[in-house]
């Protein structure tokens, strides 16, 4: 569905998404968000504020976590994009995912997709965090219904997991 056409422009992007090779026709001012959630049909990834301060938007392309709604969706030509609904494996939560549902981390959940995919990353380049490490990872993603202390002690506990071998 192409939700506005800038002139009669459409551009085709090719990119791996959860495993998957993608290729999708829209129109070059759609960003990747609306390309993911609308074109893809993967509504993990919210659109909170729509100016990337809230991260109810991160997905992760080529290893970094981006929001969704500042990325073009031309810009994932290429690319390798990460949201939640790839990070469980073989019918199986993520650690972060258990950690989270165990341990309260969430509340209405908007803006556990985001935190999610932050966390994975995250884990993925630092399994020994601190408290104050965590913290400072997450910080682009906001919640608003309760503060942070569950979602990063599920966070922790989640690398704690990790660390002796469980999601790896």
């Amino acid at each position: 569905m192409l939700k506005e056409r800038v002139g009669h422009a459409t551009v085709t992007i090719r990119c791996v998404v959860n495993g998957v090779e993608r290729t999708v026709t829209t129109v070059p001012n759609r960003t990747a968000l609306e390309l993911i959630r609308e074109d893809l049909a993967l509504t993990g990834a919210k659109e909170g504020c729509g100016t990337g301060d809230c991260g109810a938007c991160t997905i992760i392309v080529d290893g970094r976590p981006v929001n969704g709604c500042l990325l073009l969706a031309p810009m994932l030509d290429g690319k390798t994009v990460l949201t939640v609904e790839g990070v469980a494996r073989g019918g199986k939560l993520h650690p972060v995912q258990q950690t989270m549902v165990e341990m309260g981390g969430l509340q209405c959940g908007f803006c556990t997709p985001g935190f999610v995919v932050t966390a994975v990353n995250f884990l993925e380049h630092n399994l020994n965090p601190t408290e104050e490490e965590v913290r400072v990872a997450i910080a682009g993603n906001l919640c608003r219904c309760t503060g942070y202390s569950k979602i990063v002690d599920a966070i922790l506990e989640a690398a704690k997991r990790m660390r002796e071998g469980e999601g790896r």
